[in-house]
């Protein structure tokens, strides 16, 4: 739908209320996206759950959920000034209960893996969940993405998410309290700040699984879509997907894509063995930014659309996710099924297993310390 167009409707609605001085009947109105609140509010382990819509001046919009303290929607404006949703997702709450699934949510204590779920913390050992392939991947058999978070809406741009994991949640150590605020800025951005306190030494890598689709339709892959990624290197991943404590360098290799390169160009090399073991891109750049979160880490455009996503984050490394275990049995938003790589996910973060490797960036927090972390998620249009 154009802005225009939505603007316009809404000013006819208003001027027909104003000539007949008669209150039309009530009937729900839904987001942009085609939302409705109604199918949001409901109750998940007796906590109550919502739908929050963001809004800026040129007329974008993002929807939440505290069920997993989540992006819904994102609508954005293409190169014909059309509103595209560009984040995969469902229409209710149920959905996002009844599918397993973390798409949009905000993942913790620890997104991505650690080998064989095993920590050693001041010292004392600590056996987490081994929910994929032996390993912990993202929190455990109930991360946070399955967690109702407590949410307050300070203004219409900004949603701040708060929660309590208690010490001893997924076997992890320490009452660690999470703060998420989401704010939508003027300049069509998503600005995703952490913040985590614990009362004992514990580990912390939080990030957002959103699963984006620039076409608009993830009924499409993203396989044409070009990314670029501002990393001379990567941690190269065993068959299980787990980081092997080696740094690789991305020249030569299908993971360069320090100049723009469309993702299935070389997606199914299958004869270099780290797409063969990821079944496709599954791994984590170390950045070039090196933290500094005013330098761009990835972009991601869609020739179709025009839309075009750059990526920043104060974190060192970036996880980047193809789709290739979406199997069709999830369907989404306006029914569509969601198929293999019809997605991808660019999840900021500490790099994975960095509690086994003390070589890499620590993810370890102390009593008086306050973890933080902050990656933004802009919009643009190249036309």
């Amino acid at each position: 739908m154009k802005i225009k167009q939505v603007f316009g409707a809404l000013l006819i609605a208003v001027a027909v209320l104003s000539c007949t001085g008669k209150q039309q009947p009530a009937e729900e109105a839904s987001t942009l996206s085609g939302l409705k609140r109604s199918d949001f509010k409901s109750e998940v382990n007796g906590d109550s759950t919502d739908l929050y819509v963001l809004k800026n001046a040129n007329g974008m919009e993002v929807t939440l959920t505290n069920y997993g303290a989540r992006i819904v929607s994102v609508m954005v404006p293409d190169k014909n000034d059309t509103l595209q949703d560009v984040v995969l997702g469902f229409d209710s709450i149920s959905d996002y209960v009844t599918v397993s699934n973390n798409f949009g949510a905000t993942i913790g204590r620890y997104g991505n893996r650690i080998n064989q779920g095993k920590i050693k913390v001041a010292g004392v050992e600590y056996q987490l969940p081994q929910n994929n392939f032996g390993h912990c991947l993202h929190g455990g058999d109930k991360g946070f993405d399955t967690r109702v978070f407590a949410a307050t809406q300070p203004d219409s741009q900004t949603v701040v998410f708060t929660y309590l994991s208690a010490d001893g949640e997924e076997g992890f150590p320490g009452n660690l309290q999470v703060k998420v605020t989401m704010n939508l800025t003027d300049d069509n951005a998503i600005d995703l700040q952490y913040e985590a306190q614990t009362d004992k030494e514990t580990v912390v890598n939080l990030t957002n699984h959103s699963y984006f689709n620039l076409s608009g339709n993830p009924a499409n892959t993203v396989l044409d879509q070009l990314l670029t990624l501002n990393a001379d290197e990567f941690t190269p991943v065993d068959s299980t997907f787990m980081t092997t404590g080696k740094i690789a360098k991305v020249e030569g290799t299908p993971m360069d894509f320090r100049t723009p390169t469309v993702i299935g160009e070389r997606i199914d090399n299958y004869d270099f063995d780290q797409l063969k073991n990821g079944d496709g891109y599954d791994h984590n750049w170390v950045l070039n930014t090196k933290g500094d979160v005013s330098q761009v880490a990835a972009t991601v455009y869609a020739p179709s659309t025009g839309i075009r996503l750059d990526v920043y984050t104060t974190e060192p490394g970036l996880q980047v996710y193809s789709g290739n275990f979406l199997d069709g049995s999830a369907t989404g938003k306006k029914g569509i099924v969601y198929n293999k790589r019809t997605a991808i996910c660019l999840e900021s973060q500490k790099f994975p297993d960095s509690p086994n490797k003390p070589q890499w960036p620590s993810p370890y927090v102390k009593p008086g310390e306050t973890y933080t972390s902050r990656c933004i998620y802009k919009f643009s249009v190249a036309k």
